[in-house]
């Protein structure tokens, strides 16, 4: 690094939360740790030999939101020593994993240091560090709330720096062999924590807060008059850092887990919604649970679509989107596939529901006799011991570990039937293929017309990142992956594919699916899923669409453009946070729940709300 940089305060020294770029491809913790230690080792004694050289003041800004400390007090601040050791709960300071958060704060708080160093004798903002660590920090006036620059939660920063500071003292030899000092530490922590609890913006904090912090900045000069071991506040900070990334590897771990549970997880509302519907469907006589116009079902001169899903709700809004924004709904025809257990309550929403003009086929997948493990391959494959054991014994040895990989939808051949689309659809020439995760936003009949230049498949490429190419998916270092594909090639997403079965029953494309998948009975061409077999069966068969056709990431990338989102015909909720869940995306949710009618009386009895 520069010397420019290591000039830089240490509070703006995101190595906890630089970390967070690597989320997805863990490093063993020791070695994390070792790197971000002699990082900000090196940073906060370069820091302070600059302070003892130049008397300069560098302020120290160590963001804290995350890992909140309660009411504890000061009761074990002294348990931690200066030896640069982990230090318990109390000690440990609160760490933010939000980086635009992060950036925003740091980028006000030093304008605002910016325009006032301009003013002789005014108070600084910021807590100081090293030598300087007791430099006064004041209490935000009023005319300094005005301050168009003002972040939202400057009041809170100030506060948790203070928390820092006096948490710093009560480390230190010279405090703690002042019993009246360290009594009046104490309870100004206790003060200041309870004024602080889970405020995360100036507003959240009670009245009075300005006098709480005021009493704690008086406190604190009183530590600034005896404090002289500059060693000792370094080890001290380090200690606190050190220990603060612990907690978010554990608490990035927890997270994880519990996303993943949260994903694989039926809320109750939609456990109950089929439920309710299946006991009305069979109180139906047989002619009342027919669906009309089926005889369009095999006309290949209509819009077809399969959707292939055991979610109700899901499901209906992808019908409902679809048949919203058709021009003629009367020639669309949707194809749904769900399982035994879903079969009547999918079947009751649309007896109840019918979307409009356009016409609905309601199969159960197991009247598919055809489909059984002597043709299919992956159905045998799923259907092993060895199989179920590898992705969800998780005390076993063999188990992965990958925690994506224990959700149910992998072992589900719904997911699979993709792949079978000839078979179930024999008369049909091509067909929209659709997840149960997207909302449709514009007419789609002009996917049928497209010429896909004798290739099977037509969907987007996904391949604007480095990521989503075919290394990312595949193993390469198998000899056979190796030699057949191109590991920087472009991928391409599943949600919203259109197929022509013509060219797909020419090319015979399932025969090729089975031959690769026999070819990874031991999983080690690639893990469960549906996509990377999916990228080598249809290798170089898939033509490419225009990307307004399908925006992917609403379920896990909160940072897409708005104005792709509004020009798409499709939008997709791929990732853990989908829009029928409590972990969705709040800015993306109304996208999906304006095609659901909150007032229907099914979905009040199971309290399915926006």
């Amino acid at each position: 690094e520069t010397s420019t940089a290591l000039k830089e305060p240490v509070g703006v020294v995101y190595t906890v939360e630089d970390s967070t770029k690597t989320k997805n491809m863990p490093l063993p913790k020791g070695l994390q740790l070792v790197e971000s230690r002699e990082h900000v080792s090196a940073r906060v004694l370069s820091t302070t030999t600059e302070e003892d050289q130049a008397k300069k003041e560098n302020p120290i800004k160590l963001v804290t939101d995350e890992i909140k400390q309660g009411n504890q007090g000061g009761s074990t601040l002294e348990k931690a020593d200066a030896t640069g050791e982990n230090v318990n709960g109390e000690d440990a300071i609160d760490v933010d994993d939000n980086d635009g958060k992060l950036a925003n704060s740091t980028h006000a708080t030093t304008q605002e240091s910016q325009s006032k160093a301009t003013k002789q004798e005014q108070q600084q903002q910021t807590t100081e560090t090293s030598g300087n660590i007791n430099k006064k920090r004041p209490i935000l006036s009023e005319t300094n709330k005005q301050n168009g620059q003002m972040p939202s939660d400057a009041r809170v920063q100030q506060l948790k720096d203070q928390l820092i500071q006096a948490k710093v003292y009560l480390s230190l030899p010279v405090v703690k062999s002042n019993p009246h000092l360290t009594r009046e530490l104490r309870l100004r922590v206790k003060e200041a924590t309870r004024t602080l609890g889970d405020a995360s913006k100036d507003s959240d904090l009670p009245r009075n807060a300005n006098e709480r912090m005021k009493a704690m900045e008086q406190t604190l000069m009183k530590g600034k008059q005896i404090q002289d071991d500059c060693a000792a506040s370094v080890k001290k900070l380090r200690a606190m850092l050190h220990s603060t990334e612990d907690q978010l590897h554990v608490l990035k771990k927890q997270t994880l887990f519990l996303t993943q549970l949260t994903a694989k997880t039926l809320p109750k509302g939609l456990h109950c919604l089929p439920l309710r519907l299946t006991t009305e469907y069979y109180n139906l006589n047989s002619s009342q649970q027919q669906f009309p116009n089926q005889e369009k079902l095999e006309d290949p001169q209509l819009y077809h679509y399969a959707i292939f899903s055991d979610n109700v709700l899901a499901t209906a809004v992808v019908v409902n989107s679809t048949v919203s924004n058709a021009k003629d709904a009367s020639k669309h025809v949707f194809h749904i596939v769900t399982d035994r257990l879903n079969y009547a309550g999918m079947r009751m929403w649309f007896l109840v529901n019918p979307p409009g003009k356009a016409t609905i086929q309601v199969q159960n997948i197991d009247d598919f006799t055809w489909l059984n493990s002597s043709y299919s391959p992956v159905l045998k494959q799923l259907a092993s011991p060895a199989m179920i054991d590898y992705y969800f014994k998780a005390h076993r040895a063999t188990s992965d570990s990958n925690l994506k990989f224990r959700n149910p939808k992998y072992l589900s051949i719904l997911n699979h039937l993709r792949f079978y689309l000839p078979e179930i659809f024999p008369k049909l020439n091509k067909v929209l293929f659709l997840d149960d995760d997207i909302v449709v936003q514009k007419d789609l009949t002009g996917l049928w017309s497209i010429d896909l230049k004798g290739n099977v498949n037509g969907a987007v490429e996904t391949c604007g990142e480095s990521f989503h190419r075919f290394d990312r998916y595949l193993n390469f270092s198998n000899p056979l992956i190796a030699k057949n594909f191109d590991p920087h090639a472009c991928g391409w997403a599943y949600g919203m594919n259109i197929f022509d079965l013509v060219e797909w029953k020419r090319q015979n494309i399932t025969e090729v699916y089975h031959n690769w998948q026999n070819l990874n009975h031991d999983r080690q061409l690639w893990k469960l899923g549906t996509l990377p077999p999916g990228l080598i069966t249809f290798w170089k068969r898939t033509f490419p669409l225009n990307r307004s056709w399908h925006v992917l990431g609403l379920g896990y990338n909160p940072n897409i453009n708005q104005n792709d989102i509004e020009r798409s015909a499709v939008i997709h909720y791929n990732g853990n946070m989908k829009p029928w869940l409590e972990i969705s995306i709040p800015k993306f949710r109304s996208y999906w729940s304006k095609y659901v009618n909150h007032d229907h009386e099914y979905l009040r009895e199971c309290n399915i709300n926006p």
